[in-house]
């Protein structure tokens, strides 16, 4: 950046005036994009494409030319990324181990490599039981009826060979992401009413003995050298776990928010996990309104079950501007399956249902978009049984990598492509930006990142190819778009970014 001072303008005569117009042209070509500027295109498609790089496009000087376009302005800024990706659960290490020691190192790469994979850079974990911990029967970290000080707390389930812990270490190997955790359920004897699984609820006799519950998890995996990033008090309340948000707001503010200042926990605190975008909008002020909760809380996770509703998190995200929003779970499930009959899907197709629900919980406001199943089998399991616990059998689910057990062949869902082409070129701390416009069939969403570089990514949704039109600043490029596909354009800005990225 350049700064004035008084001598600049104390100049006299022709070399003062020449030096205030050389001055005048260099701020002037810093707030300018570079003529010809290059375009890298990168492509997954109905018709073969799979992240494949395409010959580079270059801006067109001179001003845009009239009709239909995706304007794109990186100076108005909106939410940073923390991520995107899917969750680590017993029934994909499951999967993955019933392949050979290349195949599962190849799995492992292609999701988590930067490089040479999707670059996956937000995962969810998750505390014990769960429906796809199938390495065992069902599970918490402390069966001791009664044990209040935890002194039979073990997670040495997970140090297994199908164990969280292992299935951590394992993607680790191939790249980084940020790790967030959610509990289903407690130790069953700390509910309230455990016979009659349609009212229970926690016992509130026990609200010190679950805030250290929570503590002990996120010890006991620190001692292995793992750090859960964000810690989510309770997944979908009212749906599995049946506490309603005006105890979770009592056992935040009185028990764990307090707890875990005293202990110095570096853990941030997220409110819980809403099944759906809508009950996210109507439930979560109970608890936010609340100073004394609210303090404690650091983002605000949901489920996007509804498969609509974004406006309802563009309203959450209005109200509450200052905590960032997570879609932490969405997947196809047997009982809410929109137009599909088999699952797990095989079709490419199925990506575009997902690449519109990414871009439109990130256009409502969303910082993380996390898929749940990673892997599953050419089955859609194995699921874990327990229907006391709310998971009943025949539980068939896609993931974003299917394992055919039986003939060890790998698929790579649309799913996995579509997410890729967010994970992999939208990467953490990245902005997104304002884009505006339209194109039939078309939708647009753009980035900027802190490299200096922007990051357009179209869906044409239409069957037909389509000629979209870009607009950045005075230049304009045309993008041809396959019939059903993903293309990913980046391009480096040599704007002045300063007001962009502060540091």
């Amino acid at each position: 950046m350049i700064r004035l001072n008084r001598h600049h303008f104390s100049l006299r005569g022709r070399r003062g005036t020449l030096g205030l117009l050389l001055l005048a042209v260099v701020l002037f070509s810093n707030h300018r994009p570079a003529s010809g500027q290059t375009i890298a295109l990168t492509v997954s498609s109905k018709a073969g494409d799979r992240l494949t790089d395409k010959p580079p496009l270059t801006f067109g000087s001179g001003a845009a030319p009239a009709g239909p376009a995706f304007r794109i302005d990186e100076s108005v800024r909106h939410q940073t990324i923390v991520g995107f990706g899917a969750s680590l659960l017993e029934a994909g290490l499951v999967c993955i181990n019933s392949l050979s020691s290349d195949q599962q190192e190849a799995v492992l790469r292609k999701v988590f490599d930067p490089k040479e994979g999707a670059g996956f850079s937000a995962m969810k974990t998750v505390l014990a039981g769960t429906d796809f911990m199938s390495g065992g029967p069902w599970y918490t970290y402390d069966t001791t009826p009664g044990d209040v000080e935890m002194r039979h707390f073990t997670i040495e389930r997970d140090l297994g060979p199908t164990g969280l812990v292992t299935f951590i270490r394992r993607a680790r190997k191939h790249g980084s992401f940020v790790l967030q955790a959610p509990m289903d359920y407690p130790p069953d004897w700390m509910l309230v009413e455990v016979d009659n699984r349609a009212k229970q609820n926690v016992d509130p006799k026990y609200y010190d003995a679950l805030t250290l519950y929570y503590l002990r998890y996120l010890q006991e995996y620190a001692k292995q050298g793992i750090v859960i990033d964000y810690l989510s008090l309770f997944n979908e309340p009212g749906v599995y776990s049946k506490i309603p948000y005006e105890n979770i707001r009592d056992l935040l503010k009185n028990h764990v928010g307090p707890r875990f200042a005293k202990e110095g926990v570096t853990t941030k605190i997220m409110l819980s996990e809403a099944c759906t975008r809508a009950d996210a909008h109507r439930l979560y002020p109970t608890l936010l309104d609340d100073p004394e909760a609210r303090k404690y809380v650091a983002a605000l996770p949901y489920h996007g079950y509804d498969l609509k509703n974004f406006d309802k998190i563009a309203a959450l995200h209005a109200r509450y501007p200052d905590l960032p929003l997570w879609m932490t779970e969405i997947c196809h499930f047997r009982m809410n399956v929109p137009k599909v009959d088999n699952l797990p899907r095989h079709d490419f197709e199925d990506g575009d249902f997902w690449g519109n629900q990414i871009l439109s919980d990130v256009e409502a406001g969303a910082s993380a978009w996390i898929y749940w199943n990673l892997v599953l089998d050419e089955k859609g399991g194995p699921c874990l049984v327990s229907p006391v616990h709310g998971n009943p059998e025949f539980n068939i689910q896609h993931p974003v990598v299917i394992v055919n057990r039986q003939t060890k062949e790998v698929t790579y869902t649309g799913c996995y492509y579509y997410l890729a082409h967010f994970s992999k070129f939208v990467r953490p701390g990245a902005v997104c930006v304002e884009t505006t416009g339209s194109i039939p069939g078309v939708r647009c969403i753009a980035f900027a990142a802190p490299n200096k570089s922007l990051v357009a990514q179209l869906l044409n949704r239409s069957g037909k190819e389509v000629d979209a039109r870009l607009a950045w600043h005075d230049r304009s490029v045309r993008v041809s778009l396959p019939p059903l596909s993903i293309t990913t354009c980046r391009w480096t800005t040599d704007r002045a970014t300063r007001e962009i990225f502060p540091r």
